[in-house]
């Protein structure tokens, strides 16, 4: 029996990011990401208020677009954090949906996707 209820595809996904939790900042990386969250290597530093909100910043490249998040700590396994996403400004969605256009190669899996993301179960 499957008891996987993941309704986002989650694309492996190296790049950099800047957590931040109010004046705290931690640099790591992104593991995977998804139109609904992230999971990122724990930084070695790390010591964030598992309660409070969170901020991540990714970076597309050196130069360009990035995505930010409005992030909700959900998990913590070993050296991985995971991350629900509470919000995204509209640059960062766009961004984050060619993304995952480009990773997933199937337009009907990404509009079932987005249709999740507007209406939650």
């Amino acid at each position: 029996m499957n008891t996987n209820r993941r309704h986002f595809s989650r694309i492996v996904f190296d790049a950099p990011c800047q957590l931040q939790q109010g004046d705290r900042q931690w640099q790591c990386d992104v593991l995977d990401i998804s139109l609904n969250g992230l999971l990122v290597q724990m930084p070695e530093e790390f010591d964030g208020e598992p309660a409070s909100p969170f901020e991540a910043t990714v970076m597309l490249n050196s130069q360009g677009p990035r995505i930010t998040m409005a992030l909700e700590l959900r998990h913590q396994e070993g050296n991985q954090l995971g991350f629900h996403c509470s919000f995204t400004d509209l640059d960062s969605v766009s961004h984050l949906r060619r993304l995952v256009e480009l990773n997933l190669g199937d337009e009907q899996l990404l509009q079932r996707e987005l249709n999740a993301l507007s209406h939650p179960d």
